[in-house]
């Protein structure tokens, strides 16, 4: 009895400690895809853009008391022209990762000259990639 007792403890364990590893690894995961969206939206490289958002994400927020509602290709394609934005002079951050399966969201803050935005982003796991699928933001002047 006292084998059987033990073995179902070390197989919890084990379950336990390979649960978490799964889990750590999806939060890295999602991370990486909110990585490519600050660097694809700080260099305007698109392609790093299009590896993090889905093509029929949406993106909704204010900009200051107006209500937009913006496809990610119109998005996309504004923020990838021009030249490269100098990195030293934004400050984008994770704040929070929460998943579910085969969803996600996360809370970022990012500090840009003269303007601060704070988004929700939902992300889902499709084709065994994380994408972000909506963006709900605000923005305060600084």
């Amino acid at each position: 009895m006292k084998k059987i007792g033990s073995l179902v403890l070390v197989m919890f364990l084990f379950a336990s400690a390979v649960v978490g590893q799964t889990e750590a690894e999806e939060r890295e995961a999602i991370a990486a895809t909110v990585q490519l969206y600050f660097d694809g939206m700080v260099q305007r490289d698109r392609n790093k853009l299009d590896q993090a958002f889905d093509a029929n994400a949406r993106l909704i927020g204010f900009r200051g008391e107006n209500f937009t509602v913006t496809p990610y290709e119109q998005w996309a394609s504004g923020t990838a022209q021009g030249t490269p934005r100098n990195p030293a002079d934004f400050d984008n951050r994770l704040i929070n990762i929460e998943f579910k399966g085969y969803m996600a969201s996360a809370t970022t803050e990012l500090f840009w000259p003269g303007v601060y935005y704070y988004d929700y982003l939902t992300l889902l796991k499709i084709d065994g990639q994380w994408k972000i699928v909506h963006k709900s933001w605000i923005e305060e002047k600084r």
